[in-house]
């Protein structure tokens, strides 16, 4: 393996009191927790029958096949968690648990190199006959991730070397060369996952294979009509009939024509990511004018406050038109913006541009870590802006919504995937381009950088995102001339930067959202930016009907929602007057701590019972209290809101 390659990302050691907590959450809670739904020992609970799945593939017991075709993708998504937790802290117990079902994983294997227990066990001699439907090569992608990420934990080959075989298998059967099938998958995943192994092999054909994927996507004829043909399939899924045809995934055009999200917001944006990496490696300008205008349609016209995509629930897809973005029956998958994170984190290698990552800390601290409760235990699927329970429970185009987090599902895509987002948080802190350090992330942590050959160690340290002081202990091997550049949030209004207590001045040297400092760094060396906290309103565009006349509250990246728990039934009477100032205070009391915001309010009183009035509703003052959105629901449920109606 090219372990120069395999190094490419700092090492980073999160010791920050927000981010370590919820690592230590992944790895005592939720890695556990999933351990044993991956092993249906959870009470009430929808049963995996992953790891049973693989037992019945390897030979090792009999039985049915259960699950949906991608049921493979929790354990692989599952290992890569544990990668991140293994890379961050040594774990003798948990490795050996890892290793022994990575074993098994192997068994599972096919001697040709295949591994898809769906196949293997449920329909074996249909591979590759309905790639539009049956996520087998979405599937491989996930073991193709979580054997990279364990190979870089462990320093461990042995589920490398055998997706390694798989890979060589898939570019067997995939290719235009006459011989071999002409298709992709419908879900995107192996786009990205090929990338990933090419980092730590260096081997072209993954990076060819990635790329041949993605080029082939939308070509005519159309490989979907092709199989289906070859499948003597008279009409699609109800999925492939209603929603866009091709488009659900992204396959109505050649990616380089595309120019508005549409289809799954999941797949899309994973296609997105490998698009983006794939225009960087082979300097395809066309790739990158692409994602370009794909990132400005999605974060312009299709995205939440909270960084939640995908706002309608038939296809789990993005919007039917630009500002469609209803906060109560929206889908907004947590994979979704999971999925945006990604997405982000290559948009910032393509383009040094602060405002990718200004995307990516929005949906790191809003629409991702919401889909799992403070405990570890509890998940969303879905995470909408409104929530009342009583219509949850009763109307059907809102029973997507729940008021609770559930135990588990049986489409249990998102927990895992949250899981291996926030074990690797510290992949996304810097990032290192010749001789530029990027510090897109802010949050105390001990990094090794390398630059110019020479290790540089990064010394964070910041109570962010309740505090917005951060400081930077550089200590270089020796004496080094490089350019530390600081990402300056676009929300940062008077931000302050200070090198060894000299306050720079930012505008002088600020390009494309970002300080660049540049200088002959040593040992020592303290770098302090001060971000303004002040909770800041936020209005949306006026195309946006569903927040017309609504206003909502953000304080640093952190959005806020008005709860039941604090504020009473009917949210909706609610309103705030532009006058109100929204004022700051830490609670160590609530919800493992947070800083909350209080502002003055009205409450509108009914004069009578009748359904229609004559006169409008009296109000009366009520203090308001709105907490961090993400941990909303971790007390008793009851209704929530982020837009509240702003008085005339």
């Amino acid at each position: 393996m090219n372990k120069k390659l395999a190094l490419y990302h700092p090492k980073v050691r999160v010791t920050d009191s927000f981010w370590r907590e919820k690592i230590d959450v992944v790895k005592t809670n939720v890695i556990p927790y999933q351990w044993e739904a991956l092993n249906d020992r959870l009470p009430d609970a929808a049963p995996s029958h992953a790891i049973e799945n693989l037992k019945i593939a390897a030979g090792e017991k009999e039985g049915e096949y259960h699950g949906f075709v991608f049921q493979d993708t929790d354990l692989a998504k599952w290992i890569e968690a544990v990668a991140y937790v293994l890379e961050d802290q040594a774990d003798e117990t948990l490795e050996a648990q890892a290793d022994e079902v990575i074993d098994l994983v192997v068994r599972a294997q096919g001697s040709d190199g295949y591994l898809n227990t769906y196949f293997t066990v449920k329909e074996p001699g249909k591979r590759w006959t309905n790639l539009r439907d049956q996520h087998e090569l979405y599937t491989a992608g996930h073991f193709i991730e979580a054997a990279v990420a364990y190979y870089q934990a462990t320093g461990k080959d042995v589920l490398l070397k055998a997706m390694c075989r798989f890979v060589d298998y898939i570019d067997s059967v995939f290719g235009l060369e006459e011989d071999k099938r002409k298709g992709y998958d419908g879900h995107q995943e192996i786009e990205l996952a090929l990338l990933r192994l090419y980092e730590v092999t260096g081997d072209e054909k993954h990076l060819n294979l990635s790329y041949y994927f993605i080029n082939q996507r939308g070509q005519q004829p159309h490989y979907f009509d092709i199989e289906k043909e070859e499948r003597e399939e008279n009409s699609g899924t109800h999925m492939w009939k209603d929603v866009g045809r091709y488009g659900y995934s992204q396959a109505h055009k050649p990616v380089r024509e595309q120019d508005e999200a549409v289809g799954h917001a999941v797949r899309a944006v994973y296609m997105y990511s490998a698009m983006a990496d794939l225009a960087k490696l082979k300097s395809d300008e066309g790739l990158a004018e692409a994602t370009k205008t794909l990132w400005k349609n999605v974060t312009n016209k299709q995205m939440y406050l909270t960084a939640g995509i995908g706002s309608q629930t038939h296809g789990e897809a993005f919007s039917t038109i630009a500002y469609d973005l209803p906060n109560d029956e929206c889908y907004t998958e947590t994979c979704a913006s999971i999925g945006l994170v990604f997405w982000a984190q290559r948009m910032m290698k393509l383009e040094k541009q602060g405002a990718y990552g200004d995307v990516m800390e929005r949906a790191l601290y809003n629409g991702t870590i919401s889909g799992m409760d403070l405990n570890g235990k509890r998940f969303f699927y879905v995470n909408p802006l409104e929530v009342w329970p009583e219509q949850s429970n009763r109307r059907e185009n809102r029973s997507h919504a729940k008021p609770v987090r559930q135990k588990w599902y049986s489409c249990a895509c998102c927990p895992p995937n949250l899981a291996r987002l926030i074990a690797s948080i510290g992949r996304y802190m810097y990032e290192v381009e010749e001789d530029y350090v990027y510090n897109q992330l802010f949050m105390s942590a001990e990094a090794t950088v390398r630059v110019k050959e020479t290790d540089v160690i990064l010394k964070q340290k910041t109570n962010y995102p309740w505090e917005g002081h951060i400081a930077t202990e550089v200590h270089p091997e020796q004496e080094l001339s490089w350019t530390f550049a600081v990402r300056i949030p676009g929300w940062a209004e008077g931000a302050e930067l200070y090198v060894n207590a000299q306050r720079l001045d930012i505008a002088s040297i600020l390009h494309n959202g970002y300080a660049l400092i540049d200088r002959v760094w040593r040992k020592g060396d303290v770098v302090e930016l001060k971000l303004p906290l002040t909770p800041q309103r936020v209005y949306a565009h006026p195309s946006l009907r569903e927040n017309a006349g609504k206003v909502a509250f953000q304080r640093g990246p952190v959005v806020y929602a008005f709860e039941e728990a604090d504020n009473g039934k009917n949210l909706p009477a609610l309103s705030i007057s532009p006058s109100s100032v929204a004022e700051a205070a830490f609670e160590p009391d609530i919800l493992d701590g947070v800083v909350a915001l209080t502002v003055e309010g009205h409450r509108a009183v009914p004069n009578d019972e009748g359904l229609y009035q004559k006169t409008k509703a009296e109000e009366t003052l009520v203090q308001l209290k709105a907490v961090p959105y993400y941990a909303w629901c971790n007390r008793e449920p009851g209704e929530m809101l982020v837009w509240v109606r702003e008085k005339a």
